[in-house]
């Protein structure tokens, strides 16, 4: 229990912007960090859900409300994952070889693909935000989609082969895998039992982690910290782009 309860800290210290209240270090929990991630989830869901319902209980101009609701995720991680997405980008928008893309995604500096990718993708969420038909049985979907997709990440560093220079290098219990899957199965059936169609979006926020996993993976030769930020921030922009647009389409 003590493990765990490290690892919970471990992972609030990395993966959270928010001053971890216990910032201690326990290298036997390192890979226990995994299973915490979607805790880390719910509590990035939790202030995102609740920004959109503080957001709607004012007049608050639509571009203000898509700004926000925009920012939020990004500065409670403190640009982590876009951070990976960019990198990611850089070096599979190379279309160099193999060797050439691992040496970009580990250059420090930053190109021309990753700028525009992120701008590209910041404009897509703000776009999707902007024309958003808020719906309080959205809030639920909304808050579950970082659960599903750190919940999908576990499940991926776990199982997939990481890179040669990779953090997650080295033997890991595979068993870990089990509590993952039952934290995403949740986060994806209970929106959806509850909203029908409209609590879909933590399902598709997984389904296209894993695909953004699989592809970055190919790409760069394995699994890394990076390719999990990639495929973390498409996956969260499937889950919000579901979330809006079911929204506005589906009655």
């Amino acid at each position: 229990m003590r493990l765990w309860f490290y690892a919970f800290f471990m992972a609030w210290g990395m993966f959270l912007a928010i001053p971890c209240p216990f910032p201690k270090w326990d290298e036997r929990a390192r890979y226990r960090m995994l299973v915490c991630l979607p805790l880390i989830g719910g509590m990035i869901g939790g202030l995102w859900a609740l920004s959109a319902f503080l957001l709607s209980l004012f007049p608050c101009p639509a571009a203000i409300r898509a700004l926000v609701l925009t920012a939020v995720p990004a500065l409670i991680t403190g640009f982590i994952h876009l951070d990976g997405f960019m990198d990611v980008s850089d070096a599979v928008l190379s279309r160099r070889d193999l060797a050439g893309r691992q040496k970009i995604l580990k250059d420090p500096h930053t190109g021309a693909f990753a700028v525009l990718s992120a701008a590209f993708l910041l404009l897509s969420v703000f776009s999707l935000f902007f024309s958003w038909e808020y719906s309080k049985e959205d809030l639920l979907p909304l808050a579950l989609i970082p659960v599903a997709v750190r919940a999908s990440a576990g499940i991926a560093v776990i199982l997939f082969k990481p890179m040669e220079t990779s953090q997650y290098r080295g033997e890991k219990k595979k068993t870990l895998v089990i509590p993952l899957f039952v934290m995403l199965a949740a986060a994806i059936a209970v929106p959806a039992a509850l909203n029908g169609v409209h609590g879909l979006a933590p399902a598709s926020a997984a389904l296209i982690y894993f695909l953004a996993a699989l592809f970055a993976k190919k790409q760069l030769g394995g699994m890394s910290g990076d390719v999990s930020g990639y495929a973390l921030t498409l996956g969260e922009l499937a889950g919000v782009a579901l979330t809006v647009l079911l929204r506005l389409f589906v009655r």
